[in-house]
Order: C-alpha cells, then structure tokens, then sequence
C-alpha cells in the first residue's frame, strides 16, 4: 500500500501569535508544527490569502509572507482574493519570489491571455510513487469584488466545468489522484464535488473555519486560518487500484510549539521596517486636509469626503456612509506630501469595510442616527460619498433630516427603493446607533472588500499608474472615479446626443453615417471618462454640499 501525506492550510494573514486562547498560532511556531512531520515526505499545499490584510501587510504590501510560505517548505498554492489586494505588479513580484507555483486555473487575464496573477492552469507532482494531479478553482462572486482588478479584463470560467474538464485531463495524462486546491465559500465547493467525478479530493479556503465534509464519495476539507491550525491528510492507496481510504487530523498550532528561530529573526526584521516606512510619500495634495474633530464630528470635512471618495470608487456602490469615529488624527494636514504616517494618523485601526443592500427608508433612518446628536462631537456624525441631505439641528432627534431633498447621486432618494451602501462592517454591527444597518442584506462582505486604508494605498497607485509613475503600465488597477459619476457623464452624453450629432463629412449612405455617429460618440466618452480620472489625479479635495445644516427658518430649498 502506497501512501501520500498531506499538510493543507488556508487564509493566513498575521504572522504575530495570540496571547490566547489556544491555539495561540503564530507564523514561526506554525512553521516548527509543520517541520514536525517532515519524517512524513508531507505535500504541503495551500489554498490562498496571505499577502493581505494585516497591520504589518500595509506596511510591506505583504512582502513578509514570501519567507513565510517557503520556509514552512509550501509545494503548490492557489490563489486567493486578498492576495490581489496590492495590485498585481505587487502580487507578480511575489508570486516570483516563492519558491513553488501558483494555481489559477479558471481566470484568464485577457490583457495577457495567460491565468490572472501569474498563476499556471495545472500541476503535477510525482510523490510517495505515485503522479498526482493539481487543480487551482475559484469563484467568480469575489473575483467581482477585486478594487485593483479591471472586471471587463478577465474571462472567468465556471469552477465546476473547468474542473471537471480539468481533472479528467490530468487522468488521461496518467494521474493517479487529482486535487482541487479552492478558494471558494464552502456551498461552491460542494457544487463541485457534486459535479466534478475526476476530482478525488478538495482542499478548500475562504472560509475561516475548520471543516471535514463527506460530498459525493470525496471529502472536502478547509482548514482554519491565520496560522492556528492544518490538517494532516492521510492517502493510502490500494496495490488493487481501488478507491483510495482518506484520513483527516487537524492539528493545532499550540504554545508546544517552540517559535522557529530562523523565521522568528526575519520576521522580527520586517516588524522594525515598519517605523522607517512611516516616511514613505504616497501623494501630494495641493490644499490642507481638514480633520480636526472640532470639524469632522460636526459638517463635512474635505478629508472625509476624499476618503469617502475612494471608497465609492473602490467598492462600486451608489453611497458611503462612515461614522466621523472613523477619523483618528484630530489635525490639519497641511498641504504637500502625504505620507504613511499621515495615513495611520488619520485611520490607525483595520477598517473592514463592505457593501450592504438597503433601502430608502434604511438610509434616511441611517441618516437621522447620524445627525441626531449634533452639535456634540459624536463620532456617529457622518462623512459621505454619493448622498447628499439638509438637516435642520433645531429640531428634535429623529426628525432632522429633510427627507424631500436627500439625494442619492442625480435623484432624490426613494424610500422603497433599494440601493448598495458601502460602510464599515462596524456600523452594520449596529455601533454608533446605526441599528437599521444590523439587519441589512450583505452584498459584498468584509472578506471580499478592500479594507478602507488599503484602498486609500491602491488609490495613490492608481494614480501612479494614471500619470505613468510605476514600471509596469497595467489595465488593471482600482478605479478613481465613482459609478455615479460615470453614470452621470453618460447621461449628459446621452442628452447632448439628442440634439443631434456633430457635423459630420458627407457620407456614402446612411450606415456608414450611423457608424461614425456611433464611433464619435465612443470616443467622446472615453475622452471624457479619461478628462474625469485626470481631474481625480489632481488631489484637490473640497467641500461641495454633501451635507447642509440649517440654523434658521428662512431656507432657499431651491439651492439645495
């Protein structure tokens, strides 16, 4: 009987251990776990997400984690959602780095015809005597999601098809055992044990949990996160060619663990880069940034409205909605550099954000917990992107907010309608007062959102690559401009159009002046679409009526 050991681990993200509960985990204890059962001749594989996010990845764009995945001695990976988090020349100098391949085998970059991220379709190892065959699968609802990735320049193809076709492939070819390494929340990856005969075992990620699931004659096994667990998977394989028997332990990563003290040393290096990169320039804005509580907490704020910003742009939808707490510094940043420091100043925790299906209703009610406490400095106070309000503060709490001239991009709001609010995972936790977020249906969740200082970071790249700063020129970065305002653009494009086209040179028929009506028009908006990301590249932040307050009985709702 011939058999194969398995080491599996998923969704990695600090290399710091826990003071507790057990397992405490930790990046070098990890690594003296998995060197424990070296005797083995252990395939270790790894199902995705490890440059980002942590504290320490912000810093160093996830840099620390490529020692990590070789020292623990890693043979293959797929890729995960936030190991596209910095962009992807941040992620192909990774992926260059390690010393194993990455699996991307249903995602094709159509800028390069080649798998997204500088992933391979398949690999195949020979071990314990036999040819195994390795598949990498994800899914398509958060390759959606990714701020740094073009959506209109990648082909996305189903997990279920591509592994099947896959793995049937890799039999013919000679493979005794085919494995699905995944990136996919656990109902997908059922789908594909259901659907998928030639795969005979599934180790999955995304999913920060640890769990054995028996599915259609194959188990699929996701185990835990951050370090404090792995399985160890057991293979033995029948001389009589049979099904073969498969054994699942999870191993915790506990304080019996002595800390490896190679990696130990590298990774207490890169904790000391982080005070030297403190001074790193991300941009330069040409007016002072305005986030003194004395402001922030009580009307809109230029600063909060660029971050608000970004976030709209970054997450693609119609409103953001921060509590004002959000915003640390307490200063005036003054115009010129902006740097790293500056940044943790103004956001020093991890801000996990994401989108939330609402309705009108739930943002005027969302909208009235915001001002409710005015004038305090209340950190419930909003700072927005999208939506713009009147709120009158001599009257009482909960009847402020003008409801007739809340607007939600060009429209007035429509309290029957739903719409794609992106916050902070805090305050759908109901903080703040926010109750009417508690219940709201999760679109895009916090695991599949950037995290609000790291899209800041990817929008001063964006803008890098805008103004052609960085190496590499890509089509795929986060966005600078808002939906909205691309929506807006095509609508007064689309208006400008009924007025009738340009003057255009006599044509031969009628088509052919349709097709250059057509084409004009084209470029047109890209022309203007490129004007809008140029004017986003200029980082002049101002006020511009997000948020109204009315001191007096004598308003002119006409200006509002």
């Amino acid at each position: 009987m011939d058999t194969l050991v398995i080491l599996h681990f998923n969704d990695v993200y600090n290399v710091e251990s826990r003071q507790a509960p057990e397992p405490i985990g930790g990046a070098a204890r990890f690594c003296t776990a998995i060197k424990s059962f070296q005797h083995l001749n252990p395939l270790i594989l790894f199902s995705g997400d490890a440059f980002s996010p942590s504290m320490l990845s912000t810093f160093t764009k996830g840099e620390q984690m490529v020692p990590v995945l070789n020292s623990v001695g890693t043979h293959c990976a797929v890729l995960g959602n936030h190991d596209f988090d910095h962009g992807l020349e941040v992620l192909s100098q990774w992926v260059g780095q390690t010393e194993f391949p990455w699996l991307m085998s249903n995602v094709v970059d159509n800028e390069t015809g080649r798998p997204l991220g500088e992933g391979r379709i398949t690999h195949v190892v020979h071990w314990a005597g036999r040819r195994i065959g390795l598949v990498g699968l994800v899914e398509k609802e958060w390759l959606d999601t990714l701020a740094t990735i073009n959506p209109e320049e990648v082909t996305f193809l189903d997990f279920a098809e591509a592994g099947q076709k896959l793995a049937a492939q890799l039999k013919q070819e000679g493979c005794d055992y085919v494995i699905a390494l995944t990136h996919m929340r656990t109902p997908n990856d059922i789908k594909l044990a259901e659907n998928c005969e030639e795969i005979d075992l599934i180790l999955g990620g995304h999913d920060h949990v640890y769990e054995i699931l028996p599915v259609n004659n194959k188990l699929i096994v996701k185990s835990g996160t951050d370090f404090r667990q792995f399985s160890k998977i057991t293979v033995n394989f029948e001389k009589n060619g049979g099904r073969p028997e498969v054994n699942v332990e999870e191993v915790n990563v506990t304080a019996q663990y002595a800390e490896d003290p190679q990696l130990k040393e590298i990774l207490e290096k890169y904790n000391s880069v982080v005070q030297s990169k403190m001074d790193d320039v991300l941009g330069c804005f040409a007016v002072p940034l305005d986030g003194r509580f004395t402001s922030i907490r009580t009307s809109e704020s230029n600063l909060g409205n660029w971050i608000c910003d970004v976030i709209l742009a970054a997450t693609g939808a119609d409103l953001v909605i921060l509590n004002s707490g959000t915003f640390r510094s307490d200063q005036v940043h003054p115009a010129g550099d902006f740097t790293m420091r500056d940044l943790t100043n103004i956001v020093p925790m991890r801000d996990p954000l994401m989108v939330l299906k609402v309705s009108g209703q739930q943002i005027l009610e969302a909208l009235e917990n915001a001002v409710s406490m005015f004038p305090k400095l209340e950190g419930r106070f909003p700072q927005v992107a999208g939506v713009s309000f009147a709120f009158d503060a001599n009257k009482p709490p909960g009847q402020r907010v003008v409801a007739d001239f809340v607007r939600i991009g060009d429209e007035y709001l429509k309290l029957d309608q739903h719409y794609r609010l992106a916050t902070k995972s805090y305050l759908h936790g109901g903080c703040d007062g926010y109750v009417m977020l508690k219940n709201a249906e999760v679109l895009v969740h916090e695991g599949e959102c950037p995290e609000l200082g790291l899209a800041v970071q990817n929008h001063f790249q964006a803008i890098n690559m805008r103004l052609g700063k960085t190496k590499k020129q890509s089509k795929h970065r986060q966005s600078l401009v808002t939906l909205s305002r691309r929506h807006s653009l095509v609508k007064m494009l689309d208006v400008s159009e009924l007025d009738g086209p340009p003057p255009l040179r006599r044509a031969s028929s009628i088509e052919t002046t349709h097709n250059n009506v057509h084409h004009m028009t084209k470029l047109t908006r890209r022309a203007s679409l490129d004007d809008l990301e140029q004017e986003s590249c200029q980082l002049i932040p101002k006020i511009d009526h997000r948020i109204i307050v009315i001191t007096n009985e004598e308003v002119n709702w006409n200006s509002i």
